[in-house]
C-alpha cells in the first residue's frame, strides 16, 4: 500500500484549469466515487468544480486553479486512506474537504494522520481544529477545549479516553459534569440521587455507547473501570491512572475548578470541555473555565483548543444556527414576526 498512484495531466479548454486522475485499482475507485458517484456529488457541493468519472479516470475542472487542485488534493488524499484500509462514506468525505481547504491534514501528507481506535469504530478528525484536538488529547496532561455544540470536543474526547482504557494507557475513565440547568435544582426532581444526576450526565453516556458495546459499557461500569459523577462527588479524591473529563465547565464557579484540576494524581490526563458563550450561573459569578484558560494557558503540559462555527461536524443547520445567533437579533414586527406575515410570505 502507501501513498495513493495517480498520475494528473494539466489541460487548458476555454480559460478553465482542469485535471485528468487516472487511479491504479478500479476496486478501490468504486469506494472511492461511492454508489451512484455520491462522494463525488458531495465533493462539488463543497468545491466549485465539475467531476466527471469513467471507469478509473476522474476529470476535474473548475473556473479557478485553487478549486481543481483542492478538489484533486481531496481525491488523492482518500484514496490513499482507502488503500490503507479506511473506510469512507459521507462524513469522510466532508472530512476530507474541511482538513484540505483547512491545511489540517499531516506533514506526511496522510488526510487523517491521527485516529482512535474503540471498541465499535475508528474515530477520525473531521476539520483541521479536531485534528489539532487529537494530538493534543494524547500528547498534553491536561487539554481545554472549548467552543460552540456540535464542534466534537466532548465526544473526541470521551473517544481518547476509550482508546487509552483499551489500550491500557490508564486504568480508569471518569467523567464529570456540574449538575447546573438553567436555574433548576435537583432538590426539586423525582427519584433518589441517580435518577437526578442522570440527566445531566446523558450526553456523556451517549458518547461511551458510540464507543463501547453496551454488554462492555455495563461491565466497565459495574467494575469502576469508567464512572460517571456529578462534579460534586470529585471533592476530596485523588485521581491516580486516569483519564478524566470534566464537561460543560464554563458551569463550574473558580473554586468547584481549582478543586476539580488539584485531583489529578500520577500518570493522569485531564480534559475540561465547555462553551464559554453558554453559562448558566447566576449573574454576577465568573465561570470557572473561564478563569481557569487565563490562568493556565501558558503552563507546559496545558494545551488550549479553540473551536469555532466552521468545526461544527453536526446536521449543516446547526453551524448556520450557531452564525445566526452571534449576531445582533433581528427586530420583530408588530406580532412579535420578522419580515413575514402569517401566511409565510
Amino acid at each position: 500500500m502507501g501513498e495513493c498512484k495517480l498520475r494528473t495531466t494539466l489541460l487548458a479548454h476555454e480559460a478553465r484549469a482542469s485535471r485528468r486522475i487516472t487511479f491504479e485499482d478500479n476496486g478501490v475507485c468504486a469506494h472511492l466515487f461511492g454508489s451512484h458517484q455520491v462522494h463525488l456529488a458531495r465533493i462539488e457541493q463543497q468545491i466549485p468544480v465539475t467531476l466527471v468519472a469513467r471507469g478509473n479516470e476522474v476529470w476535474v475542472q473548475g473556473e479557478r486553479e485553487e478549486d481543481v487542485e483542492a478538489a484533486v488534493t481531496v481525491l488523492q488524499r482518500l484514496y490513499g486512506e482507502l488503500e490503507r484500509g479506511v473506510m469512507v462514506g459521507r462524513e469522510e468525505v466532508d472530512a476530507a474537504v474541511r482538513l484540505v481547504r483547512g491545511d489540517g491534514t499531516g506533514a506526511d501528507g496522510r488526510l487523517f494522520p491521527v485516529q482512535l481506535r474503540t471498541e465499535r469504530r475508528t474515530v477520525l478528525p473531521r476539520s483541521p481544529t479536531q485534528a489539532r484536538y487529537l494530538r493534543a488529547l494524547l500528547e498534553h496532561e491536561l487539554v481545554f477545549g472549548l467552543g460552540p455544540a456540535g464542534t466534537g470536543k466532548t465526544y473526541l474526547a470521551v473517544a481518547a479516553a476509550v482508546a487509552m482504557l483499551r489500550e491500557r494507557r490508564v486504568d480508569r475513565v471518569i467523567l464529570s459534569r456540574p449538575a447546573v440547568e438553567a436555574g433548576e435544582r435537583l432538590g426539586f426532581l423525582p427519584g433518589d440521587l441517580k435518577e437526578k444526576v442522570d440527566p445531566y450526565l446523558r450526553p456523556l453516556y451517549d458518547a461511551l455507547h458510540d464507543t463501547l458495546s453496551d454488554r462492555r459499557l455495563q461491565q466497565r461500569i459495574e467494575t469502576g473501570q469508567i464512572e460517571i459523577a456529578p462534579l460534586a462527588f470529585m471533592r476530596g479524591r485523588t485521581l491516580a491512572n486516569a483519564f478524566v473529563i470534566l464537561d460543560e465547565a464554563q458551569n463550574t464557579t473558580p473554586l468547584q475548578m481549582k478543586m476539580f484540576l488539584t485531583r489529578l494524581g500520577e500518570n493522569s490526563r485531564m480534559v475540561i470541555t465547555g462553551d464559554p458563550s453558554q453559562v448558566d450561573l447566576p449573574p454576577g459569578i465568573r465561570s470557572g473555565l473561564e478563569d481557569a484558560v487565563a490562568r493556565l494557558r501558558h503552563l507546559p503540559g496545558v494545551a488550549v483548543v479553540r473551536f469555532g462555527r466552521e468545526d461544527v461536524v453536526r446536521h449543516p443547520l446547526v453551524a448556520a444556527i450557531i452564525e445566526a445567533y452571534d449576531r445582533p437579533a433581528p427586530e420583530s414586527g408588530p406580532e412579535g414576526e420578522t419580515g413575514t406575515d402569517r401566511t409565510g410570505r
